[in-house]
């Protein structure tokens, strides 16, 4: 198959978190088509692991699903150059109130590759140590702790819907639960 080529990228709204553009692409057919795309710096998650095995997880409003989700703590990259753990650390500690200096990096995964280039990268975080939370201004979590058979038991029911956090779950399921 021959590649397309991009013509043209246009800004249409610079927000908080992401940038939309209209895209002007040329398929090997030679015509011009619009394409929509999301740009995004990218984001950090953390599959934190208490010692007795508990994972600990959040429970936060979502507005763009008028309901409250259980998920990993995570957050976006402070710019795009941040490394992926450092996030993932900073993250574990403002919502969870632990922290880690014992970090894997468990995956890497694309939210929604038809029209965005958002990246996640996923960590697992043992040997925690309590500190506190240091929420950002506006964000409201409660930690929440379950075991792995709980959690994957969620994903299976769909309890648990967000794609980051099934992905670290059943990864570290069956890399390390089997």
């Amino acid at each position: 198959m021959e590649p397309l080529k991009r013509i043209s990228r246009e800004l249409k709204y610079k927000g908080a978190i992401i940038d939309i553009y209209q895209d002007k692409v040329q398929g090997p057919d030679g015509l011009v088509h619009n394409y929509d795309f999301i740009g995004h710096n990218g984001a950090a998650a953390v599959l934190p692991i208490r010692d007795d095995g508990k994972i600990l997880m959040v429970k936060q409003y979502r507005n763009a699903l008028d309901r409250f989700t259980i998920e990993l703590p995570a957050g976006g990259l402070n710019g795009k150059d941040e490394p992926g753990i450092v996030c993932a650390a900073r993250e574990l500690e403002e919502e969870t109130g632990y922290k880690s200096e014992d970090l894997e990096h468990l995956i890497t995964i694309r939210t929604t590759i038809a029209f965005c280039n958002e990246q996640i990268e996923i960590y697992i975080a043992r040997n925690l140590k309590k500190t506190a939370q240091h929420l950002d201004e506006g964000e409201f979590v409660d930690v929440v702790e379950y075991t792995i058979d709980e959690l994957v038991d969620m994903v299976y029911n769909s309890t648990i819907q967000d794609s980051k956090t099934i992905s670290a779950i059943m990864t570290y399921y069956n890399k390390y639960c089997r």
